[in-house]
């Protein structure tokens, strides 16, 4: 008589496991900022002043931040005043302005976590990634909803 070993079903999608695969994923990112000297929060904010087509005030850049963060705006600006500070930055009249050292940081850091992506991400069906996709896309619709229901 054979027996087969069963496999084990996939977890249900709910906050436990999607907060483990965000703190999976953000320890590797973490890992690789690390050795650049720079933490999570300041190449989100750092990313939010670069990747944008059109000049951002610092006001601008807060708003953007604390959307995707739920971070308080006086912690950003701190993370801002930091990014200047460190010439990340650079203020041009209202605006903000990446330097050629915040942009090459934020390539370095990119190049260096793809290959490590590449590898996360290798062999998902792309159906799968579709129907994470909306899934994920709905939870983040209703959570946005719950939290301003919260604070109003």
């Amino acid at each position: 008589m054979t027996t087969t070993a069963a496999t084990p079903a996939a977890p249900a999608a709910d906050s436990r496991v999607l907060g483990l695969a965000h703190y999976a994923a953000r320890g590797v990112l973490e890992h690789v900022l690390a050795r650049h000297g720079v933490t999570f929060r300041q190449q989100i904010v750092l990313r939010a002043a670069v990747t944008t087509d059109a000049p951002q005030t610092p006001d601008d850049v807060v708003t953007q931040v604390r959307s995707s963060l739920k971070a308080d705006p006086v912690d950003i600006r701190a993370i801002l005043d930091e990014l200047l500070a460190r010439q990340l930055l650079v203020t041009d009249a209202a605006y903000l302005r990446p330097t050629d050292a915040g942009r090459e940081l934020l390539a370095a850091v990119g190049a260096e976590v793809a290959p490590i992506s590449a590898r996360i991400w290798h062999g998902i069906p792309a159906e799968d990634l579709a129907a994470a996709g909306r899934v994920l896309a709905l939870v983040t619709e209703r959570a946005n909803a719950e939290l301003a229901a919260l604070t109003t």
